[in-house]
């Protein structure tokens, strides 16, 4: 069945639906993110904020979570579905569809971001600049999680040391710095990892410390660079045309849950969900840190000095004519919640 269609058909039914459950003077409201209930974006995020939003509305709002898994868990999708009315909120990744989001993209440029902390605050900071990416839609919030690190079988004290490495890299930004200090970029999906390490056919991953737990990589990576070495973005969004028509209490309850508020909070919830992968490691003798030096992390930043300037002008190439004006807005934001 053609994509179009079968968006315009659960549109037209969520659509009825929501007519439908109006006049039962009860608001359902279906939200869809892409990611397994069992990690902590659903479980201390969206859960929790829907919940929230329907103790708000004194039991008038009722909020059905679609996650990875179900019909509307498709991470291309989110932002589409949102927008079309397929489903009333959406938490998305600015990286899927890849290119469909090349002004958000920018915060993704090479150790540009030191925290989820900054660079939430970094992409709300900069909305107004970001907003011809997201028509159709009310923001509710922006993210991004603490910075990725790098995690290997064998020693790595430096960039340098990816020299003819074989890398697990997240986005463009990653593989592009990997490569630049001689390492070969590998893309593969997070469940495949493991076994690519384990067998030799990558020697280390790009991750946050979140992901050493998540996905158990303490099993076979015991070297650790903590260097920043890349971020990738999220957004939260409602559909516009949902979002004013809701009575003005709900309307109330959204908006005091979203926006600064809501971004503010991201940052410990971050910190929180990479303890249990910073423990692990800290507390097994096999395992060997090594925390980059400010000083190194400046150094490096000047050696990708290139990289981040050609991706800036690919932006610019692809139609983000303000893409200098958009990283500039969001080294100020950095800079003030650094």
């Amino acid at each position: 069945m053609d994509l179009k269609y079968t968006i315009c058909a659960l549109a037209l039914t969520a659509g009825l639906s929501a007519a439908a459950t109006t006049a039962g003077a009860e608001i359902r409201l279906r939200m869809s993110h892409f990611v397994p209930t069992t990690i902590g974006l659903h479980t201390d995020f969206m859960e929790p904020w829907a919940r929230r939003l329907e103790a708000c509305s004194g039991g008038e709002v009722t909020v059905e979570i679609h996650p990875a898994g179900s019909a509307l868990g498709d991470i291309n999708q989110q932002y589409d579905q949102a927008r079309a009315g397929v489903v009333d909120i959406a938490f998305g990744h600015t990286g899927f569809p890849a290119g469909r989001f090349p002004r958000s993209g920018l915060i993704e440029l090479p150790f540009l971001v030191p925290s989820s902390d900054a660079g939430s605050h970094a992409m709300w900071d900069a909305r107004d600049l970001l907003a011809p990416e997201y028509q159709g839609v009310h923001v509710l919030g922006y993210m991004t999680h603490n910075p990725g690190v790098l995690h290997s079988r064998e020693p790595l004290t430096s960039l340098e040391g990816l020299a003819g490495m074989r890398v697990r890299t997240s986005n463009a930004a990653n593989a592009a710095v990997v490569q630049h200090f001689g390492g070969e970029s590998i893309g593969l999906p997070p469940g495949q990892i493991y076994e690519a390490l384990q067998r030799g056919t990558i020697d280390a991953v790009s991750m946050d410390w979140n992901g050493m737990n998540v996905y158990r990589l303490y099993e076979v990576a015991t070297h650790h660079l903590d260097v920043p070495v890349y971020v990738s973005g999220f957004f939260f969004v409602m559909n516009q045309a949902r979002y004013d028509s809701l009575p003005d209490n709900v309307r109330a309850c959204v908006d005091q849950d979203s926006g600064e508020a809501l971004v503010s909070t991201f940052g410990a919830m971050w910190n929180a969900w990479q303890e249990p992968g910073l423990d692990i490691v800290n507390n097994n003798p096999e395992h060997v840190v090594t925390h980059a030096t400010p000083e190194e992390v400046a150094a490096w930043r000047d050696q990708s000095a290139g990289i981040t300037d050609t991706l800036i002008e690919n932006a610019i190439a692809g139609g983000v004519e303000n893409a200098r004006e958009i990283v500039a807005a969001m080294e100020a934001s950095i800079a003030a919640h650094n």
